[in-house]
């Protein structure tokens, strides 16, 4: 029912006119980077799951941000 709906197009993901681009690194970029290099140089001895932990904790996040819209929208009716 809710790919039905995605592909209704009741949740629009597009830009709009005017909308503004970051094309920074950002700042779980940048740490990433930083544990990479830390690792690479032997200055830490962590595992690879956290050194690459920036990346899949802020894509767990946004899909989990996700999932809750989606279930709100549900819930409410947003696409009747």
């Amino acid at each position: 029912m809710l790919l039905a709906r995605l592909a209704r197009g009741c949740f629009r993901l597009g830009k709009r006119m005017g909308d503004t681009t970051n094309t920074g690194i950002g700042f779980t970029g940048l740490l990433t980077v930083l544990f990479i290099g830390l690792k690479l140089t032997h200055y830490i001895d962590w595992s690879w799951w956290w050194v690459l932990s920036p990346l899949w904790i802020s894509i767990s996040i946004i899909l989990i941000i996700i999932v809750i819209i989606a279930i709100i929208a549900l819930i409410v009716g947003y696409c009747t």
